[in-house]
């Protein structure tokens, strides 16, 4: 017998769904209490702030779930270059068939970019914060500070995630160049 998700995550979980089912302008704290099978009060119990809070938490949710997965897919990596070319394939790929993602940047774009204002800088400090370490034990450029070469990286990164520009993120040859002429020689001393 499984452990139930806590209130909090199943809530959550269902706003995702409800996201994903009634677009953002139009899921209710209703809709997201029947699928979550809560009652309102329990949702502004967790989410006091409404259905602001609410929306927001859930993507940030989601975009954490994304993390954990992208985090487990790149555990394995022999090497910081393997790892930052299998992270971006893989990234690019989870973004291209987050089915939710896919359906509020067709059908809601101009919803989608104020939560991600919110969610952005706590997306690109996480993806600093996870770099930095492993950056640790690279020879950077001369005079390149560490934050600096993560924050550096961390943008970029995310940028070719969600605009491949002319690059083929599907190509392993491709992500490879990219890796490796692109985004490390603007912080490694050899990439």
């Amino acid at each position: 017998m499984g452990v139930p998700p806590d209130p909090r995550s199943q809530i959550l979980a269902a706003t995702v769904t409800c996201i994903g089912r009634y677009g953002l302008a139009k899921t209710t704290l209703e809709d997201v209490a029947r699928e979550a099978v809560v009652s309102r009060a329990t949702v502004y119990r967790h989410f006091a702030g409404g259905r602001d809070q609410l929306i927001g938490e859930a993507i940030t949710w989601e975009v954490g779930r994304f993390f954990t997965r992208l985090g487990a897919h790149v555990d394995d990596a022999p090497d910081f270059i393997t790892r930052l070319e299998r992270g971006l394939i893989f990234a690019h790929r989870a973004v291209e068939e987050h089915e939710i993602l896919q359906k509020v940047v067709e059908t809601e774009p101009e919803r989608l970019l104020p939560q991600l204002t919110v969610t952005g800088p706590l997306v690109l400090a996480v993806l600093r914060g996870y770099l930095e370490p492993l950056l640790e034990h690279e020879r950077l450029r001369p005079g390149l500070e560490l934050a600096e070469a993560a924050d550096w990286l961390a943008r970029n990164v995310l940028s070719f995630i969600v605009a491949q520009g002319h690059w083929d993120l599907t190509d392993p040859k491709a992500v490879r160049r990219l890796v490796r002429t692109q985004l490390l020689a603007g912080v490694l001393a050899e990439p």
